[in-house]
């Protein structure tokens, strides 16, 4: 298997337009590491690559699963690799593009199983969190201030793996993820997109306006006439989340669309300090020219 790249990054910087490029010109194909981009029906929200940019590249690991059904970042992984070992035996590059630090992790250096999950544990913790939102967060910044740090007080899904990692074994799932050391198991470079943070969010602020105008809203009604439920983890990330209140009434369009953005800017922090806490990254400007001279490096001139 050839060296894989990995193009990660902030959502906003660019990374999908410069990845399909990049394919383009050195023969690759995309593996997407995006959380939400699996999910079939998530297309506007999810900033997914269109089906124009998808006839232009293979893509890999995009509309895998329904918005209500489980996957996790094991499953991930194993789908990932299996497309990293087809893309390999055909002769081409695989390029990793998102921003999803956690699946790229996992791709590349293996995953922290741990403990079967436990059906009546997690009910439990489902009801604490409805009687008091935020208490998830709340309790796993109390027994593991580590992960806590790492995750959003609505990703719920996470929050309740990690206290049932506790409950269930009686140490911080951040202690066993820092044993299991995730070691290298691919031969990878990982290339951090970056820009000065006041033209991310400015970036940030025209996309979020943007997908309004695309039919974000449409969309997210779409998803609710089709009987999802707007509790569902893909329906509480960025965009869905706010677009879903509006339409339930809770707030109106301005206060969603600000709502939005605001939920955008802190998914792009969270995603830097996570690349950033990651030694081998090289940052580069969102720019074709640079990107192409550390690729060459790699892949060797086009």
């Amino acid at each position: 298997m050839s060296q894989v790249l990995a193009l990660v990054g902030p959502t906003g910087v660019g990374k999908t337009d410069l990845g399909i490029a990049l394919a383009e010109r050195y023969g690759a194909e995309i593996i997407n590491a995006d959380s939400r981009q699996v999910y079939r029906r998530l297309e506007i929200g999810s900033a997914k690559p269109t089906p124009a940019q998808r006839a232009r590249v293979p893509h890999h690991l995009i509309d895998v699963v329904e918005p209500d059904a489980r996957f996790d970042c094991a499953r991930y992984r194993e789908l990932a690799r299996a497309a990293m070992a087809d893309i390999a035996r055909r002769g081409r590059h695989g390029l990793v593009v998102g921003g999803t630090g956690l699946y790229v992790k996992v791709l590349l250096r293996g995953v922290f199983a741990g403990p079967e999950r436990d059906a009546a544990l997690r009910q439990r913790l489902l009801r604490l969190e409805a009687d008091a939102a935020g208490s998830l967060h709340h309790q796993l910044q109390t027994v593991d201030p580590a992960a806590a740090a790492r995750l959003h007080a609505h990703d719920h899904l996470r929050l309740i793996r990690a206290l049932e990692v506790f409950e269930l074994t009686g140490r911080p799932i951040s202690a066993w993820q820092a044993e299991h050391a995730f070691q290298p198991e691919i031969d990878a470079r990982l290339i951090g997109l970056t820009l000065p943070r006041a033209e991310l969010y400015a970036r940030i602020e025209a996309r979020c306006t943007a997908m309004i105008r695309q039919g974000l809203i449409e969309e997210v009604q779409g998803l609710y006439a089709a009987g999802l439920d707007p509790e569902l983890p893909a329906l509480r990330s960025p965009g869905y989340r706010e677009i879903g209140e509006y339409l339930r009434g809770r707030c109106d369009l301005p206060t969603a669309m600000a709502r939005m953005a605001q939920a955008t800017r802190r998914l792009a922090k969270r995603q830097l300090t996570w690349f950033r806490a990651e030694p081998h990254v090289v940052w580069c400007a969102p720019d074709l020219d640079a990107l192409t001279s550390l690729v060459e490096e790699l892949w060797g001139k086009s």
